[in-house]
């Protein structure tokens, strides 16, 4: 599995090292701060999930590599 389109690709690739764990860290300073509910339930969802999509961007880019390296092998050879 990997990410044809370099937009999405990079799109999720901020979202998972910068919004989610941003968006975590606000809620439970304000959870903190103003007694919001389900500080730490809430929290340990968004890093669950920002763990899970950080795990599949490696998983991705890594399939990527490898195709991307496989097609200049092949280019290399057909020269």
């Amino acid at each position: 599995m990997y990410i044809k389109d370099e937009k999405m690709y990079k799109t999720l690739k901020v979202i998972a090292q910068i919004v989610l764990p941003a968006l975590g860290t606000l809620y439970f300073s304000l959870a903190q701060i103003w007694g919001l509910p389900y500080g730490e339930e809430i929290v340990g969802t968004i890093t669950a999930i920002d763990t899970f999509l950080g795990a599949l961007l490696k998983v991705c880019s890594n399939n990527y590599k490898k195709i991307e390296k496989e097609k200049e092998d092949e280019t290399k050879r057909i020269d």
